[in-house]
């Protein structure tokens, strides 16, 4: 009997573009209500998944992206492309839409 193994997609952003999965919202609010996904605010954070090389400048100079894998980070609202790997919800987003990488 022959296994077949599933091929896993690989994605990696390019330019200054970062790939990243966003966090899911809380299912409850404090009061114990369960909120149904349509009124769930879309939310603005999200996990790094993979970096591009950076952004290029016109004399030809590499300038590297400063975030790493695992990072979490803040982004601007609606500034996403959002895409699905392997039946999972991924975002990519430029680095110039991150607003600030979150510290916990």
């Amino acid at each position: 009997m022959t296994q077949k193994t599933a091929k896993k997609t690989t994605l990696k952003p390019l330019g200054n573009r970062v790939l990243a999965k966003r966090q899911e919202p809380e299912e409850t609010v404090k009061g114990g209500i369960i909120l149904p996904d349509t009124a769930k605010k879309k939310q603005e954070t999200a996990v790094v998944v993979a970096v591009g090389p950076g952004k290029k400048l016109d004399d030809g100079k590499l300038v590297p992206i400063s975030l790493k894998v695992g990072d979490i980070v803040l982004m601007n609202k609606y500034s996403d492309q959002e895409i699905t790997i392997d039946g999972e919800e991924f975002i990519i987003v430029k680095f110039d839409d991150i607003i600030a990488i979150i510290e916990e």
